[in-house]
């Protein structure tokens, strides 16, 4: 089965390609990809499986592949959304939608997974047990597809569960992973703090919001230097501090907005206990009353030790020639709403090269000039393709 998968793929490389292409010409934002997802069930039509629709808080898709032997229940995921960015890559098929733009590679995700998932089907009869592939919708924007998706209960009988990423960190031809937590999780954090204003000569009949806000901006920062082991990874960064106002007015309230990472659920929890800790304080050492939004929105992903060795070995074994290197690499920074699904089934996603040809220094995800190399589509269905053979099997 898995040389006569090879070879299917093989032969429809340059379909990925123009899959991709058309996807990226057509980008969706998060929550409103109706056309991407119409597309994407169009390309199901007639073909011997079942097909769920509109699964989750959007337009999530589950397709199920009932093999002709018994065996494991698998998920397959990739996503679909894509970003307000405004595209800058001098391609042909450059976005059509203005202001939208697949900069983070779910275009190729998409391709690459349509074409995987139509050969399988056309091996179910010699495929041992199910395999469920998940379209998901937003990504991108928090509270995200997947968890929905995973509470939906859709995919309760799922053994275990797999996605990659594209991601220009080397040339096409090497495949990246990472044991235990490998992207960080995230949280959104609003203060409003609310003092009193006046005149800018008389700050002794005031309360100056601006200088209590001053004063958090820099405090919180000591839960990263003085409350978490050297050893742990976090991040808290204040993107917004609206205290706009005229130069002689002391600032009634100001508002400020900050992005939360964390690599671990112990650091998730101490960073939020630590923030309303400071808040508190900030309230009786400034005479402010504060009204503070924490919301957590992804958790740490964490990649199954055990499962995701047996990937890499399964990877390195296999003898893809378009795989040149199979490579552990450290955790990412960035967040995945893939965590929701390995929160609840053991699961491995992984990574796949795609730096441009020739280029030294490739723009990252979320740039508005990120591009791909093509042939990253066909390695990425190769290593799950070889995933899927090599995880087959009885539970």
């Amino acid at each position: 089965m898995k040389e006569k998968l090879m070879d299917m793929l093989e032969e429809r490389k340059d379909e990925m390609i123009q899959i991709r292409r058309f996807l990226h010409e057509h980008p969706e934002l998060s929550f409103q990809e109706e056309k991407t997802a119409q597309y994407i069930i169009d390309f199901y039509k007639g073909k011997d499986v079942d097909v769920q629709t509109n699964v989750g808080n959007g337009y999530g898709i589950i397709v199920t592949i009932l093999g002709g032997k018994p065996g494991k229940t698998i998920g397959l995921r990739a996503d679909f959304d894509a970003l307000p960015i405004v595209e800058e890559t001098p391609v042909p098929f450059k976005s059509k939608n203005e202001g939208v733009m697949h900069a983070c590679g779910h275009d190729g995700h998409t391709a690459y997974l349509l074409v995987l998932a139509d050969c399988l089907i056309q091996l179910k009869s010699e495929l041992s047990g199910t395999i469920k592939i998940i379209h998901q919708h937003a990504e991108e924007v928090p509270p995200g597809g997947a968890k929905s998706i995973v509470e939906s209960g859709l995919l309760d009988d799922l053994d275990e569960v797999y996605g990659i990423h594209l991601l220009p960190i080397a040339p096409a031809g090497m495949v990246a992973y990472n044991k235990g937590y490998a992207f960080n999780g995230r949280a959104y954090m609003k203060l409003k703090i609310q003092g009193r204003g006046g005149h800018g000569s008389s700050p002794h009949l005031a309360n100056d919001a601006i200088v209590a806000g001053a004063h958090f901006v820099t405090a919180v920062q000591t839960i990263i230097s003085r409350r978490l082991s050297p050893f742990d990874v976090g991040v808290i960064t204040i993107g917004s501090f609206d205290g706009a106002g005229t130069f002689n007015v002391i600032k009634d309230s100001v508002v400020l907005e900050g992005d939360i990472r964390y690599m671990t659920v112990e650091t998730k929890e101490t960073i939020e206990r630590e923030i309303k800790r400071l808040v508190k304080g900030l309230e009786t050492e400034f005479d402010v009353s504060c009204e503070l939004t924490y919301a957590p929105d992804y958790p740490p992903l964490y990649n199954n030790p055990e499962l995701t060795e047996k990937v890499a070995e399964a990877l390195r074994n296999a003898h893809i020639k378009e795989i040149t290197e199979v490579k552990e690499v450290p955790p990412m920074a960035p967040s995945e709403d893939f965590a929701y699904y390995a929160e609840k089934f053991p699961a491995c996603f992984f990574y796949i090269a795609c730096s441009p040809k020739g280029v030294e220094k490739p723009y990252f995800n979320h740039h508005p000039k990120f591009d791909i190399d093509e042939d990253a589509l066909l390695i990425a269905a190769k290593a799950v393709g070889q995933v899927v053979c090599s995880m087959q099997g009885s539970r």
